[in-house]
């Protein structure tokens, strides 16, 4: 490896670990800030507000119903919830599922023409009557404590927005049961930018918000389809803290099949390089806090890294099946196979290497204390063992798909 690579390799790998341990010491310091409030406090509230629920649709006819079960099933007052569904101009039996709900006085439905879902929840918006408001896609189930908790949260009268801890609905198979370490390293990863103002997207399950700031800052854009990642950047923007709540629990179903977490994943990334792109000027601007200094350029270099050592992992690849190519054309295929063997003396105890290891025993804590923070327990499974075999496998495909289509302005479908 050339030295211009070698110093590349360790910046990037200094980068990451300092960010790694940087996290974790603000989650153990940082327990018991406004931002990073949760813990079984489930005490009733002083004052229960009005809280609008917008649930934009188009084409969920097999999950709404149970999405509007959850909300229905929610531990608050039901005169004080106010549950608007938006069908966005469905094209299967999503609106007469909607109507069955009708008969609930909390519910209410509408109608529109396809416009995208930043219509759909700028029109629920629009007819809201709490003072609190949010939303939750159609695919997503909240846990009966979920709005209590979120609610409670915004007692600090600093609060302007809360997120949710976010899980995997019942995952099946070994790409969903990957996911859900992802999932599990977010609440972590969120539970900390929480107790830092600098919590950059607030995902469309369940985020709550107080209405002033959509008086404010007036509603969703498209933001090339991560419209939930513009918003939050917006309110940072002005200067709206937005708080995390770890054990509000939203459930949500994650893609099936490899093609279906493609295009999801693309459209996340893609609409994070266009969103700092379009926000640049937050980048590393103090005026924007831990957010402008940390958040987005951690972000943003994190992408980078990994198609870099995607890369070098492919060229070290190739250099060893030429050279193997070469050993067998010179001296024959061997005749006598021997299995490889583990030996203490050739661990390699390079700069480089010890930063490597400190690296993957900084994740798997991630991960424990993110699973910690889902399911109580921090107790290793096969769920980590997918992710750690599979993830690096696949996701540069979508990291390097997501960069070239930002260079060649390529735009990325929804769905």
């Amino acid at each position: 490896m050339s030295e211009f690579l070698i110093i590349v390799t360790n910046i990037l790998l200094f980068i990451t670990l300092y960010a790694q341990v940087l996290l974790l010491f603000t989650f153990f310091e940082k327990k018991n800030v406004f931002a990073n409030t949760g813990g079984g406090d489930d005490a009733p509230l002083q004052r229960y507000p009005i809280v609008t629920i917008v649930v934009p649709v188009w084409n969920e006819e097999k999950t709404l119903g149970g999405t509007i079960e959850s909300l229905l099933a929610l531990d608050y007052p039901k005169d004080k919830l106010d549950i608007i569904i938006v069908d966005d101009g469905s094209t299967d039996h999503t609106r007469e599922v909607a109507n069955t709900f009708k008969s609930h006085p909390e519910v209410r439905v509408y109608s529109k023409t396809n416009g995208g879902k930043h219509t759909a929840v700028n029109l629920g918006i629009s007819k809201a009557k709490g003072e609190f408001l949010g939303c939750l896609d159609a695919d997503s189930f909240v846990d009966k404590d979920a709005l209590t908790r979120i609610v409670r949260c915004f007692e600090d009268p600093k609060v302007m927005a809360v997120t949710p801890a976010i899980k995997v609905h019942t995952p099946e198979n070994m790409l969903q049961k990957m996911q859900s370490v992802e999932y599990d390293m977010g609440i972590f990863l969120r539970k900390v930018y929480g107790s830092m103002n600098a919590i950059h997207v607030a995902p469309g399950p369940f985020s709550i918000f107080r209405k002033e700031v959509f008086d404010k800052l007036g509603g969703y854009i498209k933001a090339h389809n991560t419209e939930d990642m513009e918003f939050a950047m917006r309110m940072h923007k002005n200067h709206f803290p937005i708080a995390n709540v770890y054990d509000s629990y939203v459930y949500t179903v994650t893609p099936k099949t490899v093609k279906g977490l493609y295009k999801q994943r693309l459209r996340w990334v893609y609409g994070f390089l266009e969103n700092a792109s379009d926000y640049r000027s937050m980048i590393f601007n103090r005026k924007y806090g831990n957010l402008g200094m940390f958040t987005l350029p951690a972000a943003v270099i994190s992408i980078f890294a990994a198609l870099f050592f995607t890369g070098l992992a492919i060229s070290r690849l190739l250099t060893s099946v030429w050279r193997k190519m070469v050993e067998i054309q010179a001296v024959g295929i061997p005749l006598h196979f021997e299995w490889p063997h583990f030996d203490w003396f050739f661990v390699n105890t390079s700069e480089t290497a010890v930063v490597v290891y400190a690296l993957s025993l900084s994740t798997i804590f991630v991960i424990l204390v993110g699973k910690k923070l889902s399911e109580g327990n921090m107790r290793p499974n096969m769920n980590m063992v997918y992710f750690f075999f599979f993830y690096g496998i696949i996701a540069p495909a979508w990291l390097f798909k997501a960069v070239y289509n930002v260079a060649l302005n390529k735009k990325t479908t929804w769905r």
